[in-house]
């Protein structure tokens, strides 16, 4: 084979591979430094030089001394023939071997900087542990933990997902993915509505509970569009899109404001609320709702209130207007807050302090608190029943005594 020959045999396999020229001739160059040691009476180093135009190749040999210097340079290029009746094998196994670890170093390359990006991939194959996804030329994991609850993934099916880690492995970079990071919400949007692509509306906050709701507040820079139509769309169309690839997950699109009492009542919608009440330190919200929309505000097991204080950043306590706040006798509020469990799919009550509360232990305290109150009604009631006993067993003496008295006199008088 001529050196132009092999020159175009060597742009055909970069192309066919997907790395650089200059990539694939540092393997060449490598195999055959290799496959050069590999014969006999070869030096104990060698220096192997290509001629990126001619595929001419020069071996320059080198000897090592005692200190670890390289002397002796010579010019030690065997003539074609003979490289090619000694390691042909050898070649032919470290050029495979180098090709595959610059196809995975290039492959890392690619998507370790997309952390954070959207992918849509195709579900090979799924188990208890994890779901495998192709990309195309490589494969991702979407683990269990990253699954929405209850979603059945098929063999098959199309599925986006976000990517949150890219780990170099030795069989190749090992991407990570999920389909329950709140940024899957962010990028679906991005996608679906032209003004949060180009920077016009931004989405400032999302708050999620996969697979049942979501809540985002959004902020248009450009007075004159209004960011929850933008999201919203033509006939509900943009949003339609993205709750569709959610498996039907709802979502709530709020409008933020810099005004924070205005954006606790906006978060708590679809409730209508009368009156917010901020604390001095900004962490705790009372909130005044009419009392017909208490449960609207509260929402099915908390999930409304609970979305939009993980909206707002604050906790948010709900008062109907027939409750209200006396300040002398504030309530201490938990530090904590409700969080699902990625494995059996129930809440918890973390603490501030690492400590955590399963919820079938939080209503156990709470009926045992309530065990305890009636115990004490009971107490106090039977008290008071005894007080009364007693009181009327005085009032029955004095009656008794009375007529004694009388008949004592009558027998004075008959005297």
């Amino acid at each position: 084979m001529s050196g132009l020959d092999m020159s175009e045999a060597v742009r055909m396999l970069a192309d066919d591979k997907g790395i650089s020229v200059d990539a694939l001739l540092q393997v060449l160059v490598d195999a055959l430094a290799m496959a050069y040691k590999r014969r006999p009476g070869a030096a104990a180093e060698v220096d192997v030089r290509i001629n990126p135009d001619t595929m001419d190749m020069q071996f320059i040999a080198y000897d090592i001394d005692e200190e670890g210097n390289w002397i002796n340079e010579r010019d030690d290029t065997p003539d074609a023939g003979e490289l090619g009746r000694i390691a042909a094998q050898t070649f032919r196994q470290v050029m495979n071997q180098r090709i595959r670890e610059a196809e995975r170093d290039r492959k890392f390359e690619e998507y370790a900087n997309r952390e954070g990006d959207i992918v849509t991939g195709i579900i090979q194959q799924t188990d208890s542990r994890y779901t495998l996804l192709d990309l195309g030329r490589v494969e991702a994991l979407l683990p269990q933990a990253e699954q929405v609850p209850f979603e059945r993934p098929e063999p098959g099916g199309r599925v986006k997902a976000y990517i949150v880690e890219v780990r170099k492995t030795a069989k190749g970079p090992q991407i990570v993915v999920s389909r329950t990071h709140p940024g899957l919400i962010k990028r679906l949007f991005e996608l679906e509505v032209p003004e949060i692509a180009d920077g016009i509306v931004e989405i400032k906050a999302c708050a999620r509970e996969p697979g049942h709701r979501t809540k985002i507040a959004v902020w248009s820079n450009d007075p004159n569009v209004d960011p929850v139509g933008a999201c919203v769309g033509a006939r509900g169309g943009r949003v339609r899109m993205v709750v569709n690839e959610l498996r039907g997950e709802k979502i709530d699109i709020v409008p933020f404001s810099e005004d924070f009492p205005d954006f606790i009542a906006k978060a708590l919608s679809p409730a209508r609320v009368t009156h917010v009440i901020v604390s001095e330190d900004g962490t705790q919200a009372d909130v005044i709702v009419p009392d017909q929309q208490l449960s609207l505000a509260i929402g099915k097991e908390g999930q409304n209130a609970r979305l939009a204080a993980r909206l707002t950043g604050v906790r948010i306590d709900i008062r109907g207007e027939s409750q209200p706040i006396d300040q002398g006798d504030a309530e201490d509020y938990a530090e904590g807050e409700w969080v699902e469990n990625s494995t059996t799919g129930k809440m918890e009550w973390h603490n501030a302090d690492g400590t955590v509360v399963s919820a079938d232990e939080w209503e156990q305290g709470g009926a045992e608190a309530d065990a305890e109150t009636e115990a004490v009604a009971e107490v106090v009631a039977d008290a008071e029943v005894e007080t009364e006993i007693e009181a009327d067993a005085e009032v029955a003496d004095t009656e008794i005594e009375s007529p004694t008295t009388t008949e004592a006199e009558g027998d004075v008088a008959d005297m």
